[in-house]
Order: structure tokens, then sequence, then C-alpha cells
């Protein structure tokens, strides 16, 4: 077991070696760029809408059940859940420069916001905190990310 979390350390070691050599500066800040993996992946949703309907069994009724929308860069920029009333829930999502999500707003039922999310990470791209604000812009809460290794 000791071995395999060598090999594993090792092998995280060098991934975040090589993120660290692909880390673009921002505000005098260096952050992780977007890896290699997730830039395929965005480049198949490119101006992406997709639809998700249910239907009743019984009655065969049809309904809209959730859309997202992706940008001309295959990010998610929208997403938007559905209940037989309407609108449930819809979040926008912002990027950064580095191509991370900087920032998610939460609307109610109503198309209300109801929470902001701003975001930082750490050097190596992963989460460092999250910032929850209210909707009238006052700070309510922050969340900070911790990340262990099990042996």
């Amino acid at each position: 077991m000791k071995k395999l979390t060598i090999i594993l350390m090792a092998a995280m070691l060098v991934c975040l070696y090589a993120g660290a050599q692909e880390t673009t500066a921002t505000s005098g800040k260096t952050q992780a760029a977007v890896s290699p993996e997730t830039l395929a992946k965005r480049a198949k949703r490119k101006n992406l809408t997709v639809k998700e309907w249910n239907t009743d069994d019984h009655t065969k009724t049809r309904w809209l059940d959730r859309v997202t929308v992706y940008d001309s860069e295959g990010r998610k920029v929208e997403e938007t859940e559905y209940a037989s009333y309407g609108q449930r829930w819809r979040v926008t999502y912002k990027y950064a420069e580095n191509g991370l999500i900087a920032e998610e707003v939460e609307y109610n039922d109503k198309n209300k916001p109801s929470r902001i999310k701003r975001y930082e990470y750490n050097a190596d791209g992963t989460k460092g905190k999250q910032y929850n604000y209210l909707p009238n812009g006052k700070l309510f809460s922050v969340k900070v990310f911790e990340y262990t290794f099990n042996d």
C-alpha cells in the first residue's frame, strides 16, 4: 500500500510540475491553465444547447426538465431546471482569463438572484476558496477547500 501511495504521489508531483509549466499569469498571480482533456471536451460543446425532457409513463405527457447552454468556447454558461409550474432554478457561469470558473450566480424560481459564488484557486488549479454572497452583495460565508491524501 505504501508503494502505491508513493507512486501516486510521484505521479501527482509530475502532473503538478507539468501544470505549473503551463500556468498563465493574470493580475500578478500565477494560476494553472485548463487541462488539454478539458479543452478537448469543450471543443465538442461549442455553441451547444442541451435540452433534457421527461415523459410521464401513464399519460405520455412530456415536459422540459433541464436546459444547459455552452458558449463559443465550449464552456457551460447557463443551466436551468424546470418543473411542471416553470423554472425551479437557474445558474449562470462566468470564467476568468485562465479558463476556470470565476463566478456562479444562482437564481430562484422567480428568476431573482439568490446566491452568488466567487472562486479563488490554488496554483495547481484546484479550488482554494469559495466566497458566498447574498443577492445584495454582502458576504455570507467562505468555504475553504482542503485536499488530503490518505495512505
